[in-house]
Protein backbone atom coordinates (compact mmCIF):
# COMPACT_ATOMS: atom_id res chain seq x y z
CA UNK A 1 0.00 0.00 0.00
CA UNK A 2 1.44 3.36 -1.04
CA UNK A 3 1.79 5.93 1.72
CA UNK A 4 -0.12 9.18 1.17
CA UNK A 5 2.12 12.15 0.57
CA UNK A 6 1.00 15.62 1.64
CA UNK A 7 2.52 17.56 -1.26
CA UNK A 8 1.69 21.02 0.08
CA UNK A 9 3.17 20.27 3.50
CA UNK A 10 6.35 18.92 1.93
CA UNK A 11 6.60 21.99 -0.32
CA UNK A 12 6.26 24.20 2.76
CA UNK A 13 9.17 22.31 4.33
CA UNK A 14 11.22 23.01 1.19
CA UNK A 15 10.32 26.70 1.37
CA UNK A 16 11.52 26.82 4.98
CA UNK A 17 14.77 25.16 3.95
CA UNK A 18 15.27 27.86 1.25
CA UNK A 19 15.60 30.45 3.99
CA UNK A 20 18.98 28.97 4.97
CA UNK A 21 20.47 28.96 1.47
CA UNK A 22 23.93 30.46 1.08
CA UNK A 23 23.94 32.01 -2.41
CA UNK A 24 26.29 35.02 -2.57
CA UNK A 25 27.08 34.41 -6.24
CA UNK A 26 23.89 33.36 -8.01
CA UNK A 27 21.32 34.86 -5.65
CA UNK A 28 19.10 31.85 -6.48
CA UNK A 29 17.86 30.08 -3.35
CA UNK A 30 16.77 26.45 -3.39
CA UNK A 31 15.28 24.37 -0.60
CA UNK A 32 14.51 20.68 -0.60
CA UNK A 33 12.52 18.46 1.74
CA UNK A 34 13.12 14.72 1.47
CA UNK A 35 10.44 12.39 2.83
CA UNK A 36 11.44 8.98 4.17
CA UNK A 37 9.29 5.87 4.12
CA UNK A 38 8.81 6.31 7.88
CA UNK A 39 7.50 9.86 7.47
CA UNK A 40 10.63 11.75 8.54
CA UNK A 41 11.55 14.90 6.63
CA UNK A 42 15.12 15.97 5.98
CA UNK A 43 15.67 19.52 4.75
CA UNK A 44 18.48 20.82 2.59
CA UNK A 45 19.42 24.13 1.00
CA UNK A 46 21.90 25.08 -1.67
CA UNK A 47 25.34 26.17 -0.49
CA UNK A 48 27.53 27.96 -3.02
CA UNK A 49 31.30 28.23 -3.25
CA UNK A 50 33.26 30.84 -5.16
CA UNK A 51 34.91 28.11 -7.23
CA UNK A 52 31.50 26.59 -8.10
CA UNK A 53 32.32 22.87 -8.39
CA UNK A 54 32.23 22.27 -4.62
CA UNK A 55 28.85 24.02 -4.42
CA UNK A 56 26.09 21.81 -3.04
CA UNK A 57 22.55 21.49 -4.32
CA UNK A 58 19.69 21.41 -1.83
CA UNK A 59 18.61 17.95 -2.94
CA UNK A 60 22.01 16.39 -2.26
CA UNK A 61 22.29 18.17 1.08
CA UNK A 62 18.92 16.71 2.18
CA UNK A 63 19.85 13.24 0.89
CA UNK A 64 23.25 13.36 2.61
CA UNK A 65 21.67 14.35 5.91
CA UNK A 66 19.16 11.51 5.67
CA UNK A 67 21.70 8.86 4.72
CA UNK A 68 24.13 10.03 7.41
CA UNK A 69 21.32 9.48 9.93
CA UNK A 70 20.79 5.90 8.73
CA UNK A 71 17.81 6.42 6.44
CA UNK A 72 17.67 4.26 3.33
CA UNK A 73 14.11 4.35 2.00
CA UNK A 74 12.59 7.46 0.46
CA UNK A 75 9.18 8.34 -0.95
CA UNK A 76 9.47 11.86 -2.30
CA UNK A 77 11.33 15.13 -2.44
CA UNK A 78 9.85 18.61 -2.71
CA UNK A 79 11.94 21.38 -4.23
CA UNK A 80 11.36 25.12 -4.07
CA UNK A 81 13.64 27.57 -5.84
CA UNK A 82 13.62 31.23 -6.86
CA UNK A 83 15.80 34.32 -6.73
CA UNK A 84 16.44 35.57 -3.18
CA UNK A 85 13.48 37.43 -1.74
CA UNK A 86 11.00 36.08 -4.30
CA UNK A 87 8.29 33.47 -3.87
CA UNK A 88 8.67 30.32 -5.93
CA UNK A 89 6.00 30.09 -8.60
CA UNK A 90 7.84 28.26 -11.39
CA UNK A 91 9.07 24.67 -11.29
CA UNK A 92 12.58 24.11 -9.95
CA UNK A 93 13.60 20.61 -11.01
CA UNK A 94 16.75 18.81 -9.82
CA UNK A 95 19.89 19.25 -11.91
CA UNK A 96 21.38 16.28 -13.76
CA UNK A 97 23.87 15.51 -11.00
CA UNK A 98 21.11 15.43 -8.38
CA UNK A 99 18.94 13.25 -10.61
CA UNK A 100 21.75 10.70 -10.92
CA UNK A 101 22.60 10.76 -7.20
CA UNK A 102 18.93 10.33 -6.27
CA UNK A 103 18.59 7.44 -8.74
CA UNK A 104 21.16 5.48 -6.76
CA UNK A 105 19.03 5.64 -3.60
CA UNK A 106 15.38 5.53 -4.70
CA UNK A 107 13.01 3.58 -6.89
CA UNK A 108 12.93 5.53 -10.17
CA UNK A 109 9.33 4.58 -10.93
CA UNK A 110 7.73 5.37 -7.57
CA UNK A 111 9.86 8.16 -6.09
CA UNK A 112 8.00 11.45 -6.44
CA UNK A 113 9.50 14.81 -7.37
CA UNK A 114 7.25 17.64 -6.18
CA UNK A 115 7.80 21.16 -7.47
CA UNK A 116 5.71 24.28 -7.41
CA UNK A 117 4.01 25.58 -10.52
CA UNK A 118 1.79 28.65 -10.32
CA UNK A 119 1.42 28.13 -6.55
CA UNK A 120 0.24 24.52 -6.98
CA UNK A 121 2.17 21.28 -6.55
CA UNK A 122 3.30 19.59 -9.76
CA UNK A 123 4.36 15.95 -9.43
CA UNK A 124 6.38 13.56 -11.55
CA UNK A 125 8.54 10.50 -10.94
CA UNK A 126 12.31 10.43 -11.11
CA UNK A 127 11.94 8.09 -14.10
CA UNK A 128 10.09 10.90 -15.90
CA UNK A 129 13.08 13.21 -15.37
CA UNK A 130 15.82 10.64 -15.90
CA UNK A 131 14.84 8.21 -18.66
CA UNK A 132 17.43 5.51 -19.40
CA UNK A 133 19.22 6.21 -16.13
CA UNK A 134 22.71 4.83 -15.65
CA UNK A 135 22.35 1.96 -13.20
CA UNK A 136 25.52 0.43 -11.78
CA UNK A 137 25.01 -3.26 -11.23
CA UNK A 138 26.41 -4.18 -7.81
Amino acid sequence: MEKKIDEKKLLNEAKEARKNAYVPFSGFTVGAALLTKDGKVFRGCNIESSVMSPSLCAERVALSKAISEGEKEFLAIAISGAPSGEDATEPCYPCGVCRQVLSEHVDLNTFRIIVEENVNPSICTLADLLPNAFIFEK
